[in-house]
């Protein structure tokens, strides 16, 4: 397949916003491809080339890019950065040099196939080293050669790090379900949910079909998508959902992780799926010394820990040791401990489908808790004396409240799902909406007064799962202080799109659109029904959706947290719902 024809359908995908047709339009384009294209060009349709986890970009200047095109055009590199200035968007320069470009050229050069396109940017996000940028222009100007206008904008977006089709992960998986299992997502998604790899997947789709799907299982070293757990206002309400008993564990004010484990070697995958392997050596040689197996993947809480008191420390200051430098500095600083609660995978066994208990107990049974490697604190509770006794335990232990856990033969490890197994319950539940909520940036509004230069507000969102989709919720600009003001422009540049990115519902129009990147926290008065906001959109009453009344940020960037992770409009709907009960 040339990548000429795939630049066609991303041209068609970049003219609708329609969810539906993008996914049309990806399933026409997926069902031209080869077998061994189709995986590559899973990835190249979301603007990389590897999982997120493998931590390996194109990572190309905008200088070098420039020089690229210069060369394989064969024009002053003056005139390209001249056109750039004007436009500000070098794809769109490409495509007009190009077009002057196949008007003058009599023959045209053999152009690129779809894998020729991935296997030369291969190369170039590998390439490091002295000459390395040397390397990498004449690689790219190589591949320019043969490009139609259309594909060398896309090729220069993609290179960039700018596609931005408004294309995810869940859109690809759709597509591919239409075209391999009728519609339905389940066992790909589950595929999915389990090696974080759209591009295995795909490839597997193409070779083997559903059976092929059905042998994926989770490997060490490609992170699973975390289980997330829905929240409750009150024990009675926890221990109601289920069943009258549960397990309680101590929820940490800590830095959700991954430990994948294979034959001594330790890596470390945040929530967000990144790979945090060099933040944390202490923890990757505690765990390497005290969970005692050959493979396994197991998940747990790191928490910072007092060097003078021995006592738990509170997330942000934990966010220090983030670092790519001074990394032994901070580890003195904040030294950490581990605490783990479940295991997925152990020695050769897929324990996602194991009972929760069965699994808790495989965890007990390869972990040494002499170090700073510890298991989530828990008990079994039955009845509300022993539920608040342990909560009241756990606060006064520096932890944010309880995770209630199902304990029935039904309560698998639901990979890249929210649902009712797991259930959170934190103290400042119990008054109305004092918990926080986070709420992915999609939209600004521009300041006036004091605030003009910079935004007066952002607008919010959360995640509505169904419809994969972003839908709004609020307009935030309570809470920042001048200075964090007047720096949103420049931190949330790298998200900014010309229009509304096919993933939101918005009823209003912002004066800046972000494509869906930045979760933020948010504290807020109440939730009310508004007409003009899209969260649970006629779930509660036609024509009005959910809103949160005085909102104000908490301070607190969620970088932990992708987008799809944020507060969802279930969760929403939740929280209305228990405001409506507590006032009646």
């Amino acid at each position: 397949m040339l990548y000429s024809e795939v630049a066609s359908f991303y041209s068609k995908i970049e003219s609708t916003t329609k969810r539906l047709e993008i996914t049309s339009i990806l399933v026409d384009m997926l069902k031209r491809a080869s077998k061994d294209e189709v995986g590559p060009l899973a990835y190249l349709t979301l603007g990389k080339l590897y999982p997120d986890f493998v931590g390996i970009e194109i990572g190309l200047g905008e200088k070098l890019v420039e020089r690229a095109l210069a060369k394989s055009v064969g024009v002053p590199l003056k005139e390209v950065e001249t056109l750039y200035k004007k436009t500000g968007d070098l794809g769109l320069v490409a495509e007009q040099i190009f077009k002057a470009k196949a008007i003058q050229q009599l023959v045209q050069p053999q152009p690129p196939t779809v894998k020729d396109v991935y296997l030369t940017l291969d190369k170039i996000a590998r390439s490091a080293g002295g000459g390395s940028q040397d390397e990498k222009m004449g690689w790219l100007s190589g591949i320019f050669g043969g490009l139609t206008p259309v594909g060398a904008k896309y090729l220069v977006r993609t290179v960039m790090g700018k596609l931005r089709l408004g294309v995810a992960d869940m859109t690809i998986l759709d597509a591919l379900a239409e075209i391999y299992a009728g519609g339905d997502r389940s066992l790909i998604e589950r595929a999915y949910n389990l090696t974080s790899d759209i591009g295995q997947v795909a490839e597997s789709l193409a070779e083997s079909g559903l059976e092929g799907i059905k042998m994926i299982k989770p490997t060490p070293g490609k992170p699973i998508r975390p289980m997330l757990a829905e929240r409750l206002k009150s024990p009675e309400e926890v221990l109601a959902k289920l069943s009258g008993k549960a397990a309680l564990e101590y929820k940490y004010d800590g830095e959700r992780c991954q430990a994948h484990i294979t034959h001594g070697n330790v890596e470390l995958f945040s929530r967000r799926l990144e790979k945090i392997t060099s933040q944390f050596p202490d923890v990757i040689s505690s765990i390497a010394k005290h969970v005692k197996a050959s493979e396994a993947i197991v998940e747990g809480e790191i928490v910072g820990v007092d060097p003078n008191t021995g006592e738990l420390m509170p997330f942000q200051l934990l966010m220090h040791r983030r670092r790519k430098y001074g990394v032994e500095e901070a580890l003195e600083e904040i030294p950490t401990n581990i605490f783990l609660f479940d295991v997925m995978y152990l020695n050769g066994n897929d324990l996602t489908q194991v009972p929760y208990v069965q699994r808790r107990k495989a965890l007990e049974s390869v972990v040494d808790t002499s170090g700073s490697v510890k298991l989530a604190t828990r008990t079994l509770v039955s009845d509300l004396s022993t539920f608040e006794s342990f909560f009241e335990e756990a606060i006064s232990d520096g932890c944010e409240g309880v995770m209630a856990k199902d304990i029935s033969d039904a309560s698998v490890y639901q990979a890249g799902a929210r649902g009712w197994l797991w259930i959170k319950y934190k103290r400042d539940y119990k008054s109305e909406l004092a918990d926080t909520v986070d709420l992915v940036i999609v939209g600004a509004f521009n300041g006036r007064g004091k605030r003009a230069g910079t935004y007066g507000a952002l607008l919010l969102a959360a995640y509505d799962k169904a419809k994969d989709e972003f839908c709004t919720v609020c307009k935030l600009g309570s809470g920042f202080s001048d200075e964090e003001l007047f720096s949103l422009p420049q931190k949330l540049g790298d998200a900014r799109v010309e229009r509304k990115p096919a993933r939101v519902e918005s009823l209003l129009q912002p004066d800046v659109w972000f494509e869906p990147k930045y979760v933020i926290e948010v504290k807020g008065a109440e939730i009310t029904l508004s007409p003009i906001h899209t969260a649970a959109y006629g779930r509660i009453k036609e024509g009005a959706g959910l809103a949160i009344r005085f909102p104000r940020t908490t301070g607190k960037w969620r970088t932990d947290k992708a987008p799809e992770d944020a507060t969802t409009t279930d969760e929403l709907v939740e929280m209305y719902q228990s405001q409506l009960k507590k006032i009646s």
